[in-house]
């Protein structure tokens, strides 16, 4: 037999465990050069002036070559020491290593370089679908068609073939080190297997839990106020990075072999098959894979985690621009809103106007902080808010002593929150104002520039808000004092009005927002984050769900002579593949319940700072990532069924 036509066999033989690899390869390839020629492509020019759109997708394919090189690299050493004993068997009938290795990298030439050459076509034939959907998300109305970009091309085979070349070198090394008798023994010597439980597992396992609960606990709490300054932040953030990796790691060391073996001892020993086939095998393998299921664990809670708070953005975004901005449109020049109106009605366009005078006081709100000031470095006793009449404010009535609060920010009020009720004083030039506080209203009354960074709004008195103005502190005061809001009777026409107020050359010391616009920026500037983590997290799934699906077929394979045992024993294929389903419950449910809790609590600990929902998005991304997740443990299981099928 010649070399060609044993390379030719081994492709034909192992094609059939390759195929998944081979889909990955395809896809990785595809979306690369996909990322690559929107880099390229002059449709791009439109995002790149606003949000940096070509940086981006440049960072986002380093990161992407990063997560392909990873598990090629990682895919190559399973199927290497899968072939262990072919290579063996090589040896013995008189092949020199060179031959071997000349052989293994024909074949995996053909194999890599024909799946890369695909993945390119099928890149160039979706680039033009990925474009539109980018532009889709982040809203911008662009035309683009469909062209190859001979940059993107270069740029794609030199990268693959830079890791092809470490794969070479890879099993080079490989076979060079291993003898004929450590070939036929590598397949037996790469899972480490657990003889009994040790007191070392007890302690990993109670340690785990305890380390990953406490990180938890502490992120919980992270924006609560419980720390004050950013040194304590810092520090809480690197102890709850910390002890969530440390302990998933010894969580995989010890605690599931700790809780499988109370589960077993409280069965006495007596499991049917099904236990047999699942708990079994989780105890005595998980343990090994310590250190990739917990790499596995955290890059997809990182990728749950940001793609979560990138729609839980992208989501708010309508919701975040009327919160900031509670008219329409808002005008502080009386000029510039006597140009617009002007606009407005040439268009016929009709509106309501609103106006609001606005100055800023000094006030001591000490009585109702709902903070220890003593841990905290700088002193929030004396406050500098907006202040408005209740008599430009509708349906607001107050009495003299009266101070009611309105559209304090989600993220101070997590920091400094506020009682119910109190006393407050104005301070002023020349004397100071008692006030009671009467409560707090998320209500917007005024828009986010005039509130220093998300402060509430101050309602008063009409009487007491002349008194204020009467005895301002002109160093606090801003450029602008007067709020003009308009809101369209008729919202159809809102899209046209917006276009009207971004053609107007406002005067430069004036503050001009538009509710819409502020909309459109948001989801501009999330929906590329979005897409960038989006895609950068499906390629991550599919990655690492095919080194789970590997390892399993690796399982199987080893595991065929116990089928083989028990089919003999009269165990029907209903009976082991039911065990084999929990197995697989287990094996990757385990990783996906691990990643989604810690995506959870990280995303809860700080949402409030990218949007104002949380649920809807969150459970959108979740639900999303399980089922794709899923299709891998079905592959496994529909493996397993077959290997079964096979052991009689």
């Amino acid at each position: 037999m010649s070399i060609n036509q044993l390379i030719l066999r081994s492709l034909k033989k192992n094609i059939k465990n390759y195929y998944l690899y081979v889909f990955a390869l395809i896809f990785s390839v595809a979306l690369y050069f996909a990322f690559v020629t929107l880099q390229y492509d002059p449709s791009m020019d439109e995002t790149k002036g606003s949000i940096k759109g070509g940086a981006a997708i440049k960072s986002a394919s380093v990161l992407l070559v990063s997560i392909v090189a990873i598990f090629l690299l990682y895919a190559n050493k399973l199927f290497i020491k899968r072939r262990s004993k072919e290579i063996g068997l090589f040896q013995l009938i008189g092949m020199t290593k060179n031959k071997i290795f000349q052989l293994l990298s024909t074949e995996n030439f053909i194999l890599y370089f024909g799946s890369l050459l695909f993945g390119i076509f099928v890149g160039f034939s979706s680039s033009k679908l990925i474009m539109m959907i980018l532009f889709k998300v982040v809203g911008i109305e662009a035309s683009t068609e469909l062209r190859f970009s001979t940059e993107a091309l270069i740029q794609t085979l030199i990268v693959f073939a830079v890791i092809y070349l470490f794969i070479l070198l890879m099993n080079y090394m490989f076979i060079k080190r291993q003898t004929i008798l450590s070939l036929f023994r590598v397949v037996s010597s790469a899972e480490g297997r657990i003889k009994k439980i040790s007191l070392f597992d007890i302690v990993f396992g109670a340690l785990g839990i305890i380390f990953i609960l406490s990180g938890y606990y502490i992120s919980s709490k992270l924006f609560d106020g419980d720390f004050s300054d950013m040194i304590q932040l810092f520090l809480a953030m690197i102890f709850i990075l910390g002890s969530v990796i440390i302990g998933t790691y010894l969580f995989y060391k010890g605690s599931v072999t700790f809780i499988t073996n109370i589960i077993r001892k409280k069965k006495k020993g007596y499991l049917n098959i099904n236990e047999v086939l699942s708990l079994s095998s989780i105890m005595f393998r998980m343990k090994s894979n310590a250190l990739l299921l917990t790499i596995i664990t955290t890059v997809s809670a990182l990728a749950i985690g940001l793609l979560s708070l990138s729609y839980i953005s992208y989501y708010s975004a309508e919701k975040s621009a009327k919160s900031n901005v509670p008219t329409h449109f808002s005008l502080t020049s009386v000029e510039d809103a006597e140009r617009f109106k002007e606009a407005l009605m040439e268009k016929n366009i009709d509106y309501r106007e609103t106006q609001i005078d606005v100055l800023q006081a000094e006030v001591n709100v000490e009585e109702i902080m709902d903070v220890n000031m003593d841990e905290v470095n700088f002193n929030p006793n004396i406050m500098i808010l907006p202040v408005v009449s209740d008599k430009d404010v509708k349906g607001v009535d107050l009495k003299e002593d009266e101070t009611f609060f309105t559209g304090y920010s989600d993220v101070l009020k997590k920091m400094m929150s506020l009682k119910d009720t109190g006393n407050i004083e104005w301070v002023g030039q020349k004397e100071t104002i008692q006030q009671r506080y009467i409560g707090l209203e998320d209500k917007v009354t005024i828009p986010y520039n005039f509130t220093n960074g998300g402060l509430p709004t101050a309602i008063v008195n009409d009487a007491i808000f002349q008194r204020l103005k009467n005895d301002l502190n002109p160093d606090i005061q801003m450029d602008y004092s007067l709020f003009i809001g308009i809101d369209l009777k008729d919202n159809t026409k809102l899209a046209e009005a917006n276009d009207l107020f971004q053609s107007l050359d406002f005067s430069k010391n004036s503050q001009n927002l538009s509710q819409l616009q502020l909309s459109i920026d948001q989801k501009l500037n999330m929906g590329l984050i979005m897409f960038i983590v989006a895609f950068l997290g499906l390629t991550f799934l599919i990655t690492s769900g095919c080194i789970l699906y590997f390892k399993q077929m690796d399982e199987s394979e080893d595991e065929r002579p116990n089928y083989t045992i028990l089919r003999k024993l009269g165990f029907t294929q209903g009976d082991l593949v039911r065990g084999i389903q929990a197995k697989q419950l287990f094996n990757f449910g385990i990783p996906l319940v691990v990643g989604l809790s810690h995506s959870y609590f990280a995303v809860q600990s700080g949402w409030f700072l990218f949007g104002t929902e949380l649920w809807t998005p969150m459970l959108i991304v979740m639900v999303i990532y399980t089922g794709l997740y899923s299709i891998f443990g079905i592959l496994s299981v529909l493996y397993y069924k077959k290997v079964i099928k096979e052991a009689l």
